[in-house]
Parts: structure tokens; C-alpha cells; sequence
């Protein structure tokens, strides 16, 4: 029987322990989607407890909590519950999550982090409680370090187009720290018409500017010079959160009047809104292609189920789910309407429905080209999907779609500073693929060929396409 977690774990054959200890365990992380904070980067957070670093806005941990029966003043936090008390909850959760990637995450963040390897339960939660706490008293373990620690060498945060980037400048002018933190285009709110958010995010982008927005010329004026400032600063990434994906031609007066019955409070339909949101998102991929970005399109999650207990804890608080509704179309009409223009940015698509993955995989095969290896990229495996399964499907699927060499990689999608062990977990699981390919005749037996797509897929590529 095999120890837990040991040096050659998810790897099952001789060729797979050597492509993970041979060429990629040492590749360093470019994580191109995250949700860390720059400003927590830049003051080099540090944590009081293992608390604060491993449970705090962690809707992963939530969820898994809740189906546990734990009440929620310990998941989430309650005035009176210590950040012991929600660390034992978590403890007592945690050998429940055998078949859960939590169970594996958890251990190789304690392990490569804290060097503790004893399991998690509530028998031994006092003795990692107190060697974990020990060990960030005593070396810092801060926000900065953790990065450093895992070999980190560009992060991408996400950011509002109307945020003023000032903590990713500070960060590029500390002295000790080499890691590029670039911040991410994330126009969402500028979408989102009919949300209650629309209005008082309009506003906001009127004070980043400087420049009244009574009209639609002025806001595609508005967001060209906030992708602008992004560029100067560091972004060569968009990213934007389309859970239902929707497609209707539209001319730029249509775009426009329905932006000023938004302004004028009056109700926008919901046909209305995707001739918006459609016009919108052309505007914003040509000044991508133009400025050489590349375009995420996160599709297809049902955010905030819960009413209650949104109306409670906000969002991103572990009450969202797959959305199973039509991409196809939408997604097609999409890309071919830059296409048409001859302005399709580089672009990455992913569904959090695990059944997207052959429609988008075959959708993207239409539009590559323009002499850029894996222009068009299916995603990594994300969210509900960033499992061992998931992550395999992922690489299978776009193996018999496309090119699996092209890949551009793992990402954290985090918000936990801890999350870089995440990249491990994938690049076992590539080098256990392709391993298991060579052993079976699939795929040549030469370790250099192999061992060179190993490092692609965990570095170069990513190095390449984004041109950060």
C-alpha cells in the first residue's frame, strides 16, 4: 500500500516520477488569474494565527463546513467565536473530506508551507495549531514570502477598471521583490446593466476619469482610457464573468440608447441588455487585439443561490453552483464578430460546466490562426472543477480537440495566499497523464520530448502567450 502523500504522489508510474522530479516540480508559477489583494502583497500581510491564513474568505473551506453540520458562526465567523474555536471546526471537518481535493490541498499546504505532516483531526489540531502558529512567529510567513516561497515570478490580481492600481506601482518600486504583480482588466460592472450596481459603479469610473458620463461614446471613451492606464501599469490580461452567455447584434446608437434609459432609471430588458452587453464586449475585445491582451471568459456560474444568506454575507461566500444553460451559439457569434473585423484578441474560454468542455473546445479550433501558437486557449479546469477529475477531463479534452502542448497552464483563482500548492497538485497530475500515455505505447518514450511539453505547459507557454 502506498504512503500518504509521499514524494510520488498522483503519480503512477515510473515515467511520470520522472517528468515531475525531472522537469517540472522545479518550473517557476506565472498565476494569471487570482483574486489576491495588492495591498496585502504590498504591506506583506502578515497572519496571527493558522486561522487567518487558512479559513478567512475561503468559500471552498465553507462549504465543506456547512455540509458537515458546523454552524455557521464558525464557518464564517461569529462575534465571541475565537479563531481557535473556528479552526477546531475546521479540524473536526477535515478527515470528512476524504474524496474531496480539500483533503489533499489542505495536507500539502501544511506540509510545504509549515513542514507539518501529521493529519488533520481534532486529536491532533492542538499540536498544528501550535507549530503552525510557531512557525509564522518566528519567519514571518507573510503575504510577499508565501509568493516568494512558491516560486511565484508574475500574479495577476483582478481589478476594477475604476481602481487606481496605486498598490501595484508601490509594489514595482520595492527594492527585495522581483515578482511581478500585474493587475487584470475586470469590466464586469460595466456589463451589467440591469444590476442595482450600474449606477453607483458609473459614478465611480466619473471620479477615476475626471469625466462626466451622461452619454455611451463617453463611457467606450471612458474605458479605453482606464485599458490605457491598465497597459502603462503593468496589464496585458482582461478577464470578465459572463454566467449566462448571451449574443444579439447590435449597432452603437442601439448600445446607446440603452444606456441612457439605464442612466434615466428606466427598466432595461433583458434583450436589451445582451444587444449592451454584445456591442460592449466588441468595443473592448478590438482594444485588446489592438494593445496585444489577452481575453478570459469565465462563463456559466450561478452565483448567489442563497438569498438569505446573500442578503446576510454577500457573495463569494459559497453559495454559488454551476449554471447549465446554452454557450454555443453565443460564444461562436461572438468570436466571429471580432473575427469578421479582424480583431480577435488572444482569448481564453472557460465553463464551469464540466459538459462546455467539447463544445468549447471545438468552438475555439475555429478561430485560431494569425501565426500565435494556442491563440485560442480552453481554460484550466476551474472552480467546481479544479479537481483530480477535473483537471484530467480538462487535459483530455483539449488533447483530442486541440493541442494539450500549447497549454498555457494551472492557475490559483484564489483568494488564500496558500494556494500555490494548487500548481503542484496540476503538474502531478500532467506528468501522471503523460506518463501513463508513454507506459501504455500512446506516446513515445522519450523524456525529452515529454519532459520539454511538461515544462511548456507549467511555464513556458504562459511565458510566451501572455508576453507579461
Amino acid at each position: 500500500m502506498r504512503v500518504f502523500l509521499d514524494d510520488n504522489f498522483l503519480l503512477g508510474s515510473r515515467t511520470a516520477e520522472r517528468l515531475y522530479h525531472d522537469y517540472a516540480k522545479a518550473m517557476p508559477i506565472i498565476d494569471y488569474h487570482c483574486h489576491l489583494s495588492p495591498q496585502e502583497i504590498y504591506e506583506n500581510r502578515t497572519f496571527a494565527n493558522l486561522t487567518q491564513a487558512w479559513l478567512y474568505g475561503d468559500h471552498y473551506k465553507w462549504r465543506a463546513m456547512r455540509a458537515n453540520g458546523i454552524e455557521e458562526r464558525y464557518v464564517t465567523g461569529g462575534e465571541g467565536v475565537a479563531d481557535y474555536d473556528r479552526f477546531l471546526a475546521w479540524a473536526r471537518t477535515v478527515p470528512r473530506t476524504i474524496g474531496n481535493p480539500l483533503y489533499h490541498w489542505s495536507h500539502l499546504e501544511l506540509r510545504r508551507y509549515f513542514g507539518i505532516e501529521e493529519l488533520v483531526s481534532e486529536r491532533t489540531a492542538p499540536a498544528i495549531w501550535a507549530q503552525a502558529n510557531a512557525k509564522m512567529a518566528e519567519s514571518g510567513l507573510g503575504a510577499r514570502d508565501l509568493i516568494v516561497k512558491s516560486n511565484v515570478k508574475v500574479v495577476c490580481t483582478t481589478d476594477d477598471p475604476a481602481d487606481t492600481l496605486e498598490y501595484h506601482r508601490l509594489i514595482r518600486d520595492l527594492p527585495d521583490f522581483d515578482v511581478k504583480v500585474l493587475p487584470s482588466f475586470r469590466p464586469d460592472k460595466a456589463l451589467e446593466i440591469r444590476r442595482a450596481t450600474f449606477l453607483p459603479w458609473i459614478r465611480s469610473l466619473e471620479q477615476a476619469t475626471g469625466i462626466p458620463l451622461p452619454e455611451y461614446e463617453a463611457l467606450l471613451d471612458a474605458l479605453g482610457s482606464r485599458i490605457d492606464f491598465f497597459h502603462e501599469t503593468g496589464c496585458r490580461v482582461s478577464d470578465h464573468a459572463l454566467d449566462a452567455m448571451g449574443y444579439a447584434e447590435a449597432t452603437r446608437e442601439e448600445a446607446a440608447g440603452v444606456y441612457r434609459k439605464a442612466l434615466a432609471g428606466d427598466p432595461v430588458s433583458a434583450e436589451e441588455e445582451r444587444r449592451y452587453k454584445s456591442y460592449t464586449l466588441r468595443f473592448l475585445g478590438r482594444r485588446y487585439a489592438e494593445l496585444g491582451w489577452t481575453m478570459q471568459l469565465h462563463m456559466h456560474a450561478s452565483r448567489n443561490n442563497n438569498g438569505r444568506m446573500f442578503e446576510k454575507l454577500g457573495p463569494d461566500t459559497g453559495y454559488d453552483s454551476i449554471y447549465d444553460g446554452p454557450v454555443s451559439d453565443a460564444l461562436v457569434r461572438l468570436l466571429d464578430a471580432l473575427e469578421r473585423d479582424d480583431v480577435l484578441p488572444k482569448t481564453i474560454v472557460y465553463s464551469l460546466n464540466p459538459n462546455d468542455l467539447y463544445v468549447l473546445g471545438t468552438a475555439i479550433g475555429s478561430f485560431q490562426g494569425g501565426g500565435i501558437p494556442g491563440k485560442m486557449q480552453l481554460g484550466s479546469a476551474w472552480w467546481f472543477n479544479d479537481t483530480k477529475d477535473g483537471m484530467l477531463e480538462q487535459m483530455k479534452a483539449l488533447a483530442n480537440t486541440g493541442l494539450l502542448s500549447r497549454f498555457v497552464g494551472m492557475l490559483t483563482d484564489s483568494r488564500s495566499f496558500l494556494s500555490y500548492t494548487r500548481h503542484e497538485y496540476f503538474r502531478r497530475l500532467l506528468c501522471d497523464l503523460l506518463g501513463d500515455w508513454a507506459e501504455r505505447g500512446e506516446a513515445p518514450d522519450d523524456l525529452e520530448l515529454l519532459g520539454g511539453i511538461v515544462q511548456d505547459i507549467s511555464y513556458r507557454n504562459a511565458e510566451a502567450y501572455f508576453g507579461f
